[in-house]
């Protein structure tokens, strides 16, 4: 796997280099007349949502009536101002991804009483990116213990050795008894956090046996090295010419989705696997757009808060959706049956990820790219910006709801 990973880092960096900065064809534009139409439909659906945080559900129909009520506000607004047809919502409502995120978030209260709503949220996109992976590949969406497991190991791992407050030592020691467990070594955890972590990876082994399945756990270990790796980037103080930013961002972002695939069924074509790595990539580079303001403020290295502040981020961003869509084109490879939609919904949240992400951080733009970019976005950055503030401000009833549905 070892190999896998470094043939696959430099083949996407060699086509990362080959991508064009200059602005890409989009599938949608809009005018303001459309944007401004869109937009009430939105308002409509946020107050919609509004109501139900302010009556939250206290039995199991209650919760049962909210999540209709929220489901079906949700698919008028995606046929009215997302461009979302009957098939697309077939995907999401009927073929598993909303009653995973329902069950994920109740699992996750059984395993550890004292998790967050924002740890689970985090769990959940893992274990939808998974999901559409099982489609993919012709596979039933379902929340198997392995995707469980492997969703929580995130909030975990990944987030502890992000934790700013927690010293290298401790970070290095996490990291060298997690290794080992991956590695089917048994360990004495030393606290509360690592035996949850040794008992995830025992939910992992008890659906894959390592014998018969050794690359799901190389895929761990892969992922693993590349966490290892990306500690270099947080509050590095040094030159940043000194570290390969592009390679450990992309190592990372490819191998935890490929570790997904792996997860999801056991083992992949080499296509397949090509494919995943690649929409990891691009995935980990829309994050870390979405994350450009806060990574500058905690000096967190990436591609984008490396250059932000020394040059406007337009043709980073324009090279960034040329790269998504030279390989999102290995989707073709996938032809399990009812895929069609699944592929449509793929490519459209990668490209929906760059251009709001864009829009939110629109000082580090130039006044012309984001004119242009925001003719492809369905609602006015303007807008999106008013109602994600107002939104926030309300973070704490958010929680209470998620909290009721758990």
């Amino acid at each position: 796997m070892h190999n896998t990973t470094a043939m696959l880092l430099r083949r996407f960096a060699t086509l990362w280099q080959e991508c064009d900065p200059c602005a890409p064809p989009f599938e949608f534009t809009y005018s303001p007349r459309e944007q401004s139409a869109r937009e009430a439909h939105l308002d409509r659906f946020l107050e919609a949502v509004n109501s139900e945080l302010h009556r939250l559900p206290r039995t199991a129909p209650e919760r049962q009536a909210t999540q209709e009520r929220i489901t079906a506000a949700f698919s008028k607004l995606a046929r009215s101002a997302l461009d979302f047809e009957e098939r697309h919502l077939e995907v999401l409502f009927e073929r598993g991804f909303s009653r995973v995120g329902v069950e994920l978030a109740q699992a996750a209260r059984r395993f550890d009483p004292a998790i967050s709503a924002g740890d689970i949220f985090q769990a959940s996109r893992n274990a939808w990116v998974l999901n559409g992976l099982q489609l993919l590949l012709g596979l039933p969406a379902e929340l198997t213990p392995a995707a469980f497991a492997y969703s929580l190991l995130y909030p975990y791992s990944d987030n502890f050795l992000d934790d700013s407050n927690m010293s290298s030592q401790a970070k290095l020691g996490f990291s060298e008894r997690f290794r080992r467990r991956l590695e089917g070594d048994e360990i004495s955890p030393l606290n509360t956090h690592e035996q949850a972590v040794c008992d995830l990876v025992a939910m992992i082994e008890g659906q894959f046996g390592r014998s018969r399945y050794p690359q799901v756990f190389e895929s761990l270990l892969a992922i693993h090295r590349a966490q290892e790796k990306s500690l270099l980037l947080a509050r590095y103080n040094g030159s940043p010419h000194d570290v390969d930013v592009l390679g450990i961002t992309f190592e990372k972002g490819g191998a935890s989705v490929l570790a997904d695939g792996y997860l999801a069924a056991g083992a992949l074509t080499e296509a397949q696997a090509e494919f995943i790595f690649g929409w990891g990539v691009f995935l980990q580079l829309g994050d870390d757009l979405q994350d450009v303001q806060e990574d500058m403020r905690n000096r967190r290295l990436t591609l984008f808060s490396q250059a932000a502040g020394h040059r406007p981020l337009d043709a980073l961003t324009n090279r960034t959706l040329q790269f998504g869509a030279r390989a999102l084109a290995r989707l073709d490879d996938f032809g399990a049956p009812g895929s069609e939609p699944v592929k449509e919904l793929v490519k459209r949240s990668g490209v929906a990820l760059l251009v709001n992400a864009a829009g939110a951080a629109g000082r580090l733009f130039s006044e012309a790219y984001l004119r242009e970019l925001e003719t492809h976005s369905p609602f006015r950055f303007s807008f999106l910006n008013k109602r994600r503030k107002e939104f926030t401000r309300k973070q704490g009833l958010l929680t209470r709801l998620i909290e009721a549905f758990v």
